[in-house]
């Protein structure tokens, strides 16, 4: 096919894959505008987070929660992997992922009725709209590349088929089996990838998978950074309030050392020699989401201190320390563990965690926890100062 260039970039290219072994693979300009999009839905779950928490409606706001975070997190895991290795970066593909962005803000539009009133039809739209252009795009990459069109055509017909089991969940199943027929659906979207890629496997760039997996993580931590900002605004109104000062304090203590425990392993050459890489990428849906609880929890913490909620001092604090403690744990798993006796932690990171969790039950859980993560930056120091220096 005959490319047609404007100003230097592709009007159209045939969409074959890119090497994974391509040098200097880094984020797009395209990918970081396709991030921001999803910045508001993460923003607008963890706002209904918030607020449900807050009310004490732990047994609605927890599993809707995880629902809508599903549908936000699978929808940039499936582009950004297929992106990884198909992005051409010409009109067709702009137009496409434009597309999917245009579905996350539908579908952040719905955020607030899924959580209070239990209805997701708008998350729904938005869901679709973002799945058909993906499916826009995969249908072409199967019909530009005969070596992987079973596997696009795979992908195709599982999303599609799963598309339609969302639409009878949501709109045909009464409340009472909507959670089952949730739970079913998302086991049947994790199917998908792997049985898909048994046909062909797509060529993913490990480090530009790790970069965006890293990109997304900084994204959820934002909303702890605007939370302890949020306690500092408060703490320093209206004369000081100490308690607000040490919850701030302690919520960055937690957000920094949450950034360094992450970005202190080298992820790409991890995924690059990992044998089960969609376990390592399934697996941070639960660094992602226990990213944007832990900025949640913060902001109850604040109104538990400012007397807008009946909560506990416990009952605010676990709000905080157990997404930290989940956070923890699966970093240890998927980035720390595999390394062995070289990892920088060692069992340091899962005993830090149960400790943050056991902070619940202190007079200040937030401030304790803060310390607590502070001494895993430490650790981290302490550790690399005793690594050989390459010369």
């Amino acid at each position: 096919m005959t490319e047609h260039r404007i100003s230097g970039w592709t009007w159209r290219h045939r969409m074959t894959p890119r090497s994974p072994e391509e040098q200097h693979r880094a984020a797009t300009p395209l990918e970081l505008l396709f991030d921001l999009c999803f910045v508001v839905a993460i923003a607008q779950v963890a706002l209904r987070l918030e607020h449900a928490l807050a009310e004490g409606h732990f047994a609605a706001g927890v599993p809707s929660f995880f629902m809508v975070f599903f549908a936000i997190w699978w929808a940039w895991m499936n582009f950004s992997w297929f992106a990884s290795a198909f992005d051409t970066d010409d009109v067709p593909y702009r137009l496409s992922t434009l597309l999917v962005m245009t579905g996350v803000l539908v579908l952040a539009a719905g955020v607030p009725r899924a959580f209070d009133d239990g209805d997701y039809a708008i998350v729904f739209l938005g869901y679709l709209v973002m799945r058909v252009g993906l499916v826009a795009q995969q249908l072409r990459a199967a019909a530009a590349h005969p070596r992987g069109r079973a596997t696009m055509l795979r992908y195709v017909a599982g999303e599609s088929l799963c598309m339609v089991g969302w639409g009878v969940v949501i709109f045909a199943l009464p409340d009472t089996l909507r959670t089952w027929g949730f739970l079913v659906l998302v086991l049947a979207e994790l199917l998908v990838p792997p049985f898909a890629d048994r046909a062909w496997r797509m060529p993913w760039h490990p480090h530009h998978i790790a970069e965006r997996y890293g990109l997304l993580t900084i994204i959820v931590l934002g909303e702890t950074i605007l939370s302890a900002t949020n306690a500092f605004r408060d703490a320093l109104s209206t004369g000081i309030n100490t308690e607000l000062l040490f919850i701030a304090a302690g919520g960055l203590l937690i957000v920094f050392a949450m950034w360094w425990v992450y970005f202190s392993m080298d992820a790409g050459a991890l995924l690059e020699a990992t044998p089960a890489p969609f376990l390592w990428g399934y697996g941070h849906y639960v660094i992602f989401a226990a990213g944007a609880a832990v900025g949640a929890g913060l902001s109850v913490n604040i109104a538990q201190v400012e007397h807008y909620t009946v909560l506990s001092t416990a009952q605010a604090g676990s709000a905080v320390t157990i997404p930290v403690f989940c956070y923890l744990l699966v970093v240890w798993w998927l980035m720390v563990r595999p390394h062995g006796a070289n990892a920088p932690y060692g069992w340091t990171m899962p005993l830090i965690g149960v400790l943050v969790l056991a902070a619940s039950f202190t007079p200040h859980p937030v401030p304790v926890a803060g310390v607590l993560m502070a001494l895993l930056i430490g650790v981290s120091i302490v550790a690399h100062s005793h690594r050989p220096v390459a010369v």
